[in-house]
């Protein structure tokens, strides 16, 4: 068979995690050389380097790739994520609920939303059947010194410093074969029949591929500029569309514990993220430009750090929603933000990358005839799963009872859900979300939806279907998580069931393995110093927004 070849443009997390993963696949690690693979990435274009939360699909990108979990830890300062902690996401009093990533169900038949609805909720819904929430609240590391022995491990993702990340990728994979080219795209070569053809730098240099995939960023080089695909703005619901960031850094504003666990804590017009790192903190006030001005936003991100923060710079960074209507066209595959962003509440950032570059591996075209039906399922995996992360997103700004700010008003109006989700609210008003829910999805309240997000005329081979959720990325598990976090059917409840409900009941097992953990389970900083080598640094204040 001929030897085919990949030429990525563009590097970064998405350009190098493109790299590594198909390198690891196609490639066996670089062991069996079957695929060249090439990546051109500008010296010219800056770095946006934050903190980065991923979700646990990036162990299995690790595994893949062959690389060492503490080594990667130690080289981008990682640290364990257990959960997302969602705080005044419901109203604005310092409540707060755990996304956790292990649960405990009972088998054969899982009762457990049922149950709790049916109880008086005097416990949240997620401290019945995970460990981890309080696991979080303890600040206790996923995993122990020595030899696990608490029985099923707990399931954790990491949380990062991204350029550093990329760079390690980056040696990683140009150790094991990958040509890097640093360079300019000046010009681009298309064939008749519209694919492209090769790419030239500034330098002189024209590269020919097989398949080109653009990781140029929000710019999408390849992929708009030069294939003509369009975009479908999210915006209508997802009103954020800037963030302002800034790191803290523990030499000066420890405050005593790194948090297993991601923070996204509400604010007047959106929510700040806060990732810690071995090193620092990073804090994002994700929020709308058209409900609250620069100025104003770094100031309430500020606020929420506390103390003298007026030495730290902060940058603003604007974003807009959306996906790309294909993902890949002709020869051209976009990875990353050129193929869409959503905004970070579930940390699905670099999954969509990872999530790229693995259905890219699944589906390389190892015979050109092939291409066309390969990226016709390609493009549809990817479009179920963006409006996947869409649909749950959505459910957390639009469940609030928040009234306190226009902003928190404006996200709770119909016209802002998405109709995939008003489908889902109304079919979970009648059952819990249960595993089959999933399964050939199609609510009544679908029939007809989503006609935008059908690939338009001309695009080679279409599915006609409206996207659907698969549950791929979020079970039932999940959803019950978010919905019951945010007190969906809690009116409801009252009234079918009466004030004279059971006391909730946690599960046994639950009980048995909080008492384990606490004496097992080792404080997450002091993990990652005797571990990992994290400087033990003096405490300073507890940061002000902290719940």
């Amino acid at each position: 068979m001929e030897k085919r070849k990949i030429l990525i443009v563009g590097g970064g997390s998405a350009g190098w995690m493109a790299a590594a993963y198909l390198n690891g696949a196609l490639n066996r690690r670089g062991n069996d050389h079957r695929v060249d693979i090439e990546l051109l990435e500008s010296p010219d274009t800056p770095r946006i380097s934050v903190g980065e939360a991923t979700i646990p699909s990036m162990r299995h990108l690790l595994a893949a790739i062959g690389i060492d979990e503490m080594e990667f830890m130690r080289v981008t300062e990682g640290t364990f994520k257990q959960s997302i902690k969602y705080v005044n996401w419901v109203h604005n009093d310092n409540s707060f609920y755990h996304h956790p990533f292990s649960s405990l169900r009972t088998q054969p038949i899982d009762y457990a939303g049922s149950d709790w609805l049916r109880s008086d909720r005097s416990v949240p819904f997620m401290e019945t059947c995970s460990i981890q929430p309080l696991v979080c609240e303890w600040g206790r590391a996923p995993v122990m010194f020595g030899e696990w022995r608490m029985g099923a491990r707990l399931n954790y993702a990491y949380q990062m410093n991204a350029q550093k990340f990329a760079d390690y990728l980056r040696d990683f994979s140009t150790a094991r074969g990958v040509v890097h080219t640093m360079a300019n795209m000046a010009q681009v070569k298309k064939h008749a029949n519209g694919d492209i053809a090769s790419v030239t730098t500034d330098k002189g240099q024209e590269i020919t591929a097989d398949i080109f995939v653009d990781c140029t960023g929000f710019r999408s080089l390849l992929l708009e500029k030069e294939m003509g695909v369009g975009y479908e703005d999210f915006g209508k619901y997802l009103l954020c569309d800037r963030a302002v960031t800034m790191h803290v850094p523990y030499d000066t504003h420890y405050p005593g514990m790194v948090r297993p666990y991601t923070t996204a804590t509400a604010l007047s017009n959106g929510w700040i993220w806060d990732i810690p790192m071995q090193t620092r903190r990073s804090i994002g006030y994700v929020h709308s430009s058209a409900f609250i001005d620069e100025e104003a936003a770094e100031r309430e991100m500020r606020a929420y750090q506390g103390g003298n923060t007026d030495d730290l710079p902060c940058r603003f960074i604007p974003f807009k929603a959306g996906r790309r209507h294909q993902q890949w066209q002709g020869n051209c595959v976009a990875i990353g933000l050129s193929g869409g962003f959503i905004e970070p509440l579930e940390s699905t950032g670099l999954y969509l990358s990872d999530l790229g570059a693995v259905l890219l591996a699944e589906h390389f075209p190892w015979r050109r005839e092939d291409q066309e039906m390969l990226a016709a399922r390609y493009n549809r995996l990817m479009t179920n799963r963006y409006y996947e992360i869409l649909d749950f997103i959505n459910m957390h700004y639009c469940l609030t009872k928040r009234t306190d700010t226009e902003f928190w008003r404006t996200v709770q109006e119909r016209e802002h859900i998405t109709d995939r989700l008003q489908a889902k609210f109304d079919y979970w008003r009648r059952k819990p979300p249960s595993p089959h829910d999933f399964q050939d999805q199609n609510f009544a309240a679908m029939l007809g939806q989503d006609a935008s997000a059908l690939p338009p005329i001309g695009s080679g081979l279409q599915d006609a279907r409206a996207p659907v959720d698969t549950g791929g990325l979020w079970n039932h598990e999940s959803y019950e998580c978010i919905l019951y976090g945010m007190e969906f059917l809690q009116k409801e409840c009252d009234q079918w069931f009466g004030e004279r409900r059971p006391p909730t009941q946690v599960n046994p097992a639950i009980l048995q393995r909080l008492q384990m953990a606490r004496q097992m389970l080792p404080p997450h900083e002091l993990w990652l110093q005797q571990a990992l080598g994290m400087q033990d640094y003096p405490k300073a204040a507890r940061p002000k927004g902290w719940i």
